[in-house]
C-alpha cells in the first residue's frame, strides 16, 4: 500500500486530539537505512512503497558510537582495577576501629559499591537522554569519602604517600564524570555541564568565606574595639527581634481618699468645767501652743470651741503664756 494511500481521517482524528497533523512524506532515500526492518522504495512509476524485505545490513549507529561504548568498557575495567587498589586501604581504615574482619570489609567496600552503583543509573540515565546531577553529585561523594579514607591510612607527613593513596579515587571521580557527561552529550548532541563545575565553584565560595573570616580576625587583633562594635551591629541587624507584644492599658487608679484624723473632743472630764479650762484643754491641743506671737491668731481659731470673744480668748492665752514663761524661766 503506498504512503500516499493512507487514510486522510487519520489527521482529523490526530487534529481531534490537539495532536500536530503528519508531515508530508518526501521522497525515499536514495540509500535505505542501514539495519532490519521495513524500508522505503521507490517504484518505477514514482510512488513510495514499503517493503517488507529484511536487509540484515548492520545497525544503524550515529558517529562515534563504537568509540564511546569502548570508552565504557574501558571505565569498567578501570573502577575494577582502581577498586582493588583503594578496597585494601580502607579496610585498614575500618578495621583499625572496628577489629572486625567481615564486618570491616563490608563497610570497606560500601563506597565503592555505591560508586558503582550511581555510576550505572547515570550511565542509564545519560544513554536515555536525561540529567544525571544527583547520581553524579552521589558519584563524586562517595569518591570524597574513598579519598578520606585512604588518607587515614596513608602517611600524613608525606605528600607523596597523600598523593599515592588519596588520588585513585579522585581520579575515577572524574572519568566517569566524563564519561556520562559524553553518553549524554552523544545522545543529546548538546552540551552537558560537569559536576564538577558546581564543586569547584563550592570551593572558591568556601575560599573567599574563609579569606574574608582571616581577614577579621587580623582586623580584629589590629583593632578590637572598633572590630567588636561593627561585629555586635552586623549581628544585631542579621537577627533582629520580634517586636514586642502590645500590653492592655493598665487603668490608673483613682487616688485614695485622704484619711482624716478623727475630730477632736473634749475629754469627759473636762463636762461642766470652766470656759477658762476648756480654753486652756484647747490650747495645749493647737501647734501654736506656747507660741506669743501667734497669741491672737490662736484665740481667733479657738474662741467659737468654749464660747469666748475672741479678745477674752487672746487675754486668757496671754495669762497662760505668762505661766509658761515663767516656769520656763525658774526651771
Amino acid at each position: 500500500m503506498s504512503i500516499n494511500s493512507v487514510p486522510r481521517d487519520l489527521d482529523d482524528i490526530r487534529a481531534a486530539a490537539g495532536l500536530p497533523r503528519r508531515p508530508v512524506p518526501s521522497a525515499a532515500p536514495a540509500d535505505p537505512p542501514r539495519g532490519p526492518g521495513l524500508f522505503a522504495v521507490a517504484r518505477a512509476n514514482g510512488e513510495t512503497a514499503i517493503t517488507n524485505v529484511r536487509r540484515l545490513a548492520g545497525a544503524e549507529r550515529a558517529p562515534g558510537s563504537r568509540l564511546v561504548l569502548a570508552a565504557t568498557v574501558l571505565l569498567g575495567l578501570l573502577a575494577a582495577g582502581l577498586f582493588v587498589v583503594t578496597l585494601n586501604a580502607q579496610y585498614k581504615y575500618v578495621y583499625a576501629a572496628k577489629a572486625q574482619s567481615v564486618p570491616s570489609m563490608i563497610e570497606a567496600a560500601s563506597l565503592d559499591l555505591g560508586m558503582a552503583i550511581f555510576t550505572l543509573l547515570a550511565l542509564g540515565l545519560a544513554m536515555a537522554g536525561q540529567a544525571a546531577r544527583i547520581e553524579r553529585g552521589l558519584i563524586v561523594a562517595c569518591a570524597a569519602g574513598s579519598a578520606a579514607q585512604n588518607y587515614a591510612a596513608a602517611d600524613v607527613t608525606s605528600p607523596r604517600s597523600v598523593a599515592a593513596y588519596v588520588a585513585p579515587s579522585l581520579f575515577l571521580a572524574l572519568v566517569v564524570d566524563r564519561v556520562v557527561a559524553v553518553v549524554r552529550r552523544h545522545v543529546l548532541g548538546a552540551a552537558e555541564r560537569s559536576v564538577w563545575v558546581t564543586v569547584g565553584r563550592a570551593g572558591t565560595a568556601l575560599a573567599k568565606g574563609l579569606g574574608v573570616v582571616l581577614l577579621y580576625l587580623l582586623r580584629f587583633f589590629l583593632a578590637p574595639p572598633s572590630t567588636g562594635a561593627g561585629l555586635r551591629r552586623v549581628v544585631l541587624n542579621a537577627a533582629p527581634l520580634p517586636a514586642a507584644p502590645e500590653r492592655p492599658a493598665i487603668p490608673v487608679a483613682e487616688e485614695a481618699l485622704a484619711i482624716e484624723p478623727p475630730p477632736v473632743t473634749e475629754p469627759p472630764e473636762l463636762e461642766g468645767a470652766s470656759k477658762k479650762a476648756r480654753l486652756a484643754w484647747w490650747y495645749r491641743q493647737d501647734p501654736d501652743y506656747g507660741n506669743r506671737a501667734a497669741v491672737a491668731v490662736a484665740a481667733k481659731r479657738l474662741c467659737g470651741r468654749v464660747s469666748l470673744s475672741a479678745g477674752t480668748a487672746r487675754a486668757y492665752l496671754g495669762r497662760i503664756c505668762d505661766d509658761l514663761e515663767r516656769e520656763s524661766g525658774a526651771s
